[in-house]
């Protein structure tokens, strides 16, 4: 079949600043196989259902007029193929968030505006579905990041689907079909425990659901989202949290147990006291409804020795 490259143009919602936000996107997520961000262009191939796309993103515009490139490289494709890859692009950069009101709420926390203004422009990517959202939470849970990384490499350069362009193969995330067949033994050779590995194919069995269930979670409310992921194997309130910020970009998660965003909070308004969850989960609420955004922006403090 013929490979297309087709460029088209997304505006996001100002201000956007493309650097910090990929940057925070392949940061978080690890460079494992899906996601890149090198000499200043965003690279993900993208699951279109009926075929593959790498879509290469670069910045056009400026972080108070932004404006990004979108090529768009796969076989025979079609304008749809094209505009589907748009959306998916706008949707797992953040594109489309107004950070107005959560910049203008954080102006009454000295600690927060600071932050806010270092990483001006800064908006949450997310995943590209909620079952990817689940899977990289239940491989995040309870291990170093390095060890993760190194799980999901293997997860999905095992198991998702791949392509080649430029004679350099790049990977999908893995579809749920894929790792609902693989058995607890073949995951567990990635580095996966035995629970992990069983909860890993629970989330998979959840996604096959004929009623489709999983991806329907964007059209109920927080508390409901929660009720209904925690009766899944292995998902837990922590897990839970990270979905909603992560797979469906909800303003006012706050995922309290997150030993990392404890300690950051400690360090900035605690003179670094130890607080326990349901202490965190109190002071959070001055951040509501934007605890999302105020978790992504004290993420970055930290990781740039602020915090």
């Amino acid at each position: 079949m013929p490979m297309d490259k087709i460029t088209t143009t997304i505006k996001p919602v100002a201000p956007f600043d493309f650097e910090l936000t990929a940057g925070y996107h392949t940061y978080f997520r690890g460079r494992y196989g899906t996601d890149s961000l090198d000499g200043g262009v965003y690279r993900r191939l993208l699951d279109l259902g009926d075929r593959l796309a790498l879509v290469s993103v670069r910045s056009t515009g400026s972080i108070a007029n932004p404006e990004l490139a979108v090529e768009v490289r796969g076989e025979d494709l079609s304008p749809q193929n094209v505009i589907d890859a748009s959306r998916q692009v706008m949707w797992v950069l953040g594109a489309g968030e107004d950070l107005t009101p959560f910049y203008a709420h954080a102006q009454g926390d000295p600690a927060l505006s600071d932050i806010v203004h270092h990483f001006y422009g800064l908006h949450l990517p997310h995943t590209a579905t909620v079952f990817e959202a689940l899977v990289l939470a239940i491989l995040g849970q309870q291990i170093a990041t390095a060890v993760a990384r190194i799980a999901r490499t293997l997860l999905i350069e095992t198991y998702g689907l791949s392509q080649t362009f430029d004679d350099k193969v790049h990977y999908a995330f893995p579809r749920p079909e894929s790792l609902s067949a693989a058995s607890v033994a073949d995951l567990r050779r990635l580095k996966l425990s035995q629970r992990k590995a069983e909860y890993v194919r629970g989330i998979a069995a959840a996604a096959l659901d004929e009623s489709g269930w999983l991806e329907g979670l964007q059209s109920l409310e927080d508390a409901e989202v929660v009720r209904r992921v925690t009766q899944l194997r292995g998902v837990g309130h922590w897990t839970a949290q990270w979905l909603l910020v992560r797979g469906l970009g909800r303003p006012d998660a706050f995922p309290s147990g997150d030993l990392a965003l404890q300690r950051a909070i400690s360090n900035l308004y605690f003179s670094s006291e130890k607080l326990s969850a349901a202490e965190i989960e109190e002071f959070s609420q001055r951040w509501s409804p934007f605890r999302t955004y105020a978790t992504a922006y004290l993420f970055t403090a930290l990781r740039a020795g602020m915090a």
